[in-house]
């Protein structure tokens, strides 16, 4: 085991690195997750689903958001805690006692390691899976006609060619008052229409039991209505809910096979597009190394004047931020050229190469006064 054999102050560093970038990844998480569960309140609501199942689709949510979370806790935490120890002057006492530049930096890479490996594993395995799970749900949910009937006193359209009208729904689950609008031949529309009812969901699908009605239908002129009085009428409502599955899963459902080695019947387009993603979840994790790293350079290269370190910190945050988006930016562009693929590895390992160049002592200020005349360099 690698932990052991680690010095007693990697472990410490190792252990103030760890909280503030679990407490960064909560924190940012919280606040996204919020704001991305908002779109399924309007789906569990209106379909009258209970709490549970709205906790239950939020949940699968959170691999897809910690995929881009946590490389920028590893950030901001790294970051946080290195600066902590600098004004501490710990980081200081650590250098005086032997503690050398590459140690240092040996548990923010190990810090780096950990968030890498749960990046992966959620980018490869925990995303696809939530996604497809609450696709699969969001279409359970929307198959479930019976449940889209519960809105009393509104004409509900909760499948082409059919509308329902309840007057009055009892808590008990009997209804006062239906009127269902069957319209899906055209030429012969049917209505039915009863004093009461009860909405079951029975092992065959969702059933509309109507007591005490009538159904009326017109020929094909419009110009005869016949007219059927019943004591009791089941309306099978399956029959207007659609497929349960999707025939195709989108790209962020796929798990890497399937998207580096797709069917062969995918299009060339959509094939790119897979590919494109493959190598976006493989690349993903690498940014959290080249975080790391610059965090580290940022707080244990340069002078300690506090107008100096507040002004690395922030070109640090400009350089990182930059970083990322750039990232982002190939993925449009490898979707439709392929072969820019290679630049989802290259810009994260560029900026770490940069960012271990100024831990081993290059000063890109030395570039600058090269180009100036001797005279101003002087």
């Amino acid at each position: 085991m690698i932990w052991p054999k680690l010095p007693r102050l990697s472990l410490y560093i190792l252990g103030q690195l760890i909280g503030p970038t679990a407490l960064f990844a909560f924190l940012m998480t919280t606040v996204v997750w919020l704001t991305q569960s908002l779109r399924l309140l309007d789906l569990v609501i209106n379909r009258g689903q209970s709490a549970t199942t709205f906790i239950y689709l939020t949940l699968l949510i959170l691999p897809s958001l910690l995929v881009i979370i946590l490389p920028i806790a590893l950030f901001a935490g790294t970051l946080y805690a290195l600066t902590k120890l600098n004004t501490d002057s710990e980081l200081v006492v650590m250098a005086s006692a032997g503690y050398s530049r590459a140690q240092l930096s040996v548990p923010v890479m190990i810090a780096a390691g950990i968030v890498v490996a749960m990046t992966y594993l959620c980018g490869l395995y925990l995303m696809p899976a939530g996604l497809r799970a609450m696709k699969d749900k969001v279409l359970d949910i929307r198959a479930d006609v019976g449940a889209a009937l519960l809105d009393e006193g509104e004409f509900n359209t909760p499948a082409l060619g059919l509308t329902v009208f309840i007057r009055e729904l009892n808590s008990d689950g009997h209804i006062r008052g239906v009127l269902v609008h069957d319209s899906r031949n055209k030429k012969h529309p049917i209505t039915y229409l009863a004093e009461n009812g009860q909405l079951a969901q029975t092992p065959a699908g969702a059933r509309l039991i109507m007591y005490q009605g009538t159904i009326e239908q017109s020929d094909a002129s419009g110009a005869q209505l016949s007219v059927l009085k019943f004591k009791s009428y089941i309306f099978d409502l399956d029959q207007f809910t659609g497929p349960a599955r999707a025939a195709d899963r989108a790209s962020g459902e796929r798990f890497l096979p399937e998207l580096l080695w797709p069917e062969p019947t995918v299009k060339a387009s959509v094939r790119a597009a897979y590919f494109a993603e493959a190598n976006n979840r493989l690349a993903q994790p690498l940014y959290c190394i080249a975080f790391g790293l610059i965090a580290l350079a940022v707080i244990t290269r340069g002078r300690r004047a506090r107008g100096a370190h507040a002004l690395r910190i922030t070109l640090a945050v400009i350089a990182a931020a930059m970083l990322r988006i750039a990232g982002y930016g190939v993925q449009g562009l490898a979707t439709h050229h392929p072969a820019l693929s290679v630049l989802f590895y290259l810009i994260p390992l560029l900026g770490a190469g940069i960012a271990t160049a100024l831990l081993m002592g290059f000063d890109p200020r030395g570039l600058l006064r090269a180009g100036e005349p001797a005279e101003l360099a002087a």
